[in-house]
This record gives structure tokens, sequence and C-alpha cells, in this order.
């Protein structure tokens, strides 16, 4: 089937092979190299990285909205789109330019969490379970009906890493099996619709005198990126794992090592990163730094 794959960051890329060994793929659309590192050179994302490296041609126009890149896509003459984390608006017109339309994967079980950030929400909000779906995309935001989905249960001490990580195989597994099948019926979104924000660095802080279990969400959620933090000794310190666990006290004292109360509960640090520094695990971190009374 001839395909175009439109993907940008870490997320796209086992989707991008996967397809890749199975399919044509006609053309990668990703976002254009952005600036990193100390010198602040143009840099390409990891999608532009592996098609270059797997000898796919790359296009990454700064938007689909002008008549001449629309008129380029046409002319690839695609039998489908397939879209992941791509981070730029389709335009009808290009939403109607394949065969068979463009296919997205989504990172939650719509309509449960439409929007930028599926998997740090629902990890922050406590849910028990999250999945993929592939959904036959429309004008409006993550509103197409749905081809295929799967579950899979979040666990208790699982960040958003740990999930990304996984989803990402399974968004690769279950794309194939729609593109083998298609074309195929789709069922309309049924459920109470959430929306799953972009993250706001401004959530980042740590609040201790919110329960233990909210603490913790928070924590797993923002890790690794853009990693929850709080004071140590007038340092800010990400904090990227943790569990909670039995303890009282006021809220932010350090009850022994890494445990510090909330307020309710308590939670245990387990991974944490100082400023410029490589991330350790709570004995590590209480080697080289002591910890006040009270966070």
């Amino acid at each position: 089937m001839k395909t175009i794959f439109m993907g940008t960051p870490d997320f796209s890329v086992p989707v991008l092979e996967a397809i890749a060994a199975h399919h044509e793929v006609v053309a990668v659309y990703t976002q254009p190299p952005r600036p990193a590192g100390r010198g602040k050179a143009d840099r390409p994302g990891p999608v532009a990285v592996r098609a270059a490296a797997l000898g796919l041609q790359v296009r990454h126009p700064a938007s689909l909205r002008s008549i001449e890149v629309q008129q380029d896509f046409a002319a690839l003459g695609a039998d489908v789109a397939v879209v992941v984390a791509y981070g730029l608006i389709l335009p009808q017109a290009v939403l109607d330019m394949p065969r068979l339309g463009c296919l997205n994967i989504h990172a939650s079980l719509l309509p449960r969490w439409r929007g930028a950030a599926p998997i740090h929400r629902a990890v922050m909000a406590g849910d028990a379970e999250t999945g993929i779906c592939i959904m036959q995309m429309e004008a409006g935001l993550d509103t197409g009906p749905v081809l295929l989905r799967q579950a899979t249960t979040i666990g208790d001490q699982e960040t958003t890493l740990d999930l990304h990580d996984r989803l990402s195989e399974m968004g690769a597994a279950l794309i194939l099996r729609a593109l083998d099948g298609l074309p195929m019926g789709a069922a309309a979104q049924a459920g109470e619709v959430t929306y799953a924000a972009k993250i706001d660095k401004a959530e980042a802080q740590v609040d201790w005198a919110k329960p233990a279990v909210e603490v913790d969400r928070l924590i797993r959620g923002l890790s690794p990126f853009p990693g929850a933090w709080c004071l140590v000794g007038g340092e800010r310190v990400k904090l990227l794992r943790s569990r909670v666990v039995a303890g009282d006290g006021a809220p932010g004292q350090v009850l022994g090592g890494m445990v510090v109360a909330c307020g309710t509960g308590a939670v245990e640090i387990t991974l944490a990163q100082r400023e410029g520094k490589r991330a350790m695990t709570g004995a590590e971190f209480l080697r080289g730094t002591a910890l006040p009374a009270r966070l």
C-alpha cells in the first residue's frame, strides 16, 4: 500500500519502522529541524533521522496550508496517510487526498483524553487503564470514528516514559492490522469526552499539602519531561519516580531516607535528579545530598 507517514518524536519511530517493513512509504512528513543543544544549532527530530537512515524521502514543511505544499502532497498518489504525533494541523483538503483517507494513532481510549498529552494526563489522573486507538481523521480534534482499539492497564508505579514506550509498540502493531484490513468499518466514539491539555511547566512544582496519591501521580505523570520538582536547599531537584508508602507528618516533612509526608500519607522518592546531574536512585542521591528536615 502506498503510504505517507506523518510523525515527529520518538513515539512515532517504531510505527514508521513497522510500516516501512510492510508497505511502500512514498514520503515521510515531519516537523522542521529545531534549535537544540548548547549551540542552538538546528537539529532534525527522531523521525527525520530514522527516515533518512531508511532511505526514505523526508519532507518538513512548516505548514500544510499552502497550495504548493498541498499539490506536492497530492502528487504522491498515496492510498493512505498514517499520522502519529505529527504536531501540525491537517487541513480538510489534505485529509481528503489519500484514497483511503488519513489514519491517526492516538495514545488513549477515545473519547477519553483527546488532545496533546494523553499519556501524561492518564497517569496524573490515576486512570486504571489506557490504550491505543486507530482513528479515521476528520477536521475536529481527535473526534473521528475509531477503526481499532486496544487497552492496557497502567501499573501503580509506571511513569509516563514507561507507558510511552509500551504504547508506541502497541500502536505499531495495531496500525499494521488496520492497514491490512482497509477499507474497514469504523465506530463513532462513545462515552465521556475529556481533554488532555498540553503540559504547562507551572504544573510541575510539587505541593506536599496534597494527598500522597496525587503527589505520586504528578511525579510519575511528569516523568521524564518536564519533571515534577521541589526545592532542596534552594536547588531545584527533579523527582522522576516515586511510590506511596505509610507515613504521617506535616506536609513536606522528611520522615527518613527519601520518604516525605504529604497532606495525607507519604511518598518515597525512588529516582531524583539534581540540576546538571544524572538521575540517581534514592540511595545514591542521599550519599551526595543531605535532605533538610522539611521540603
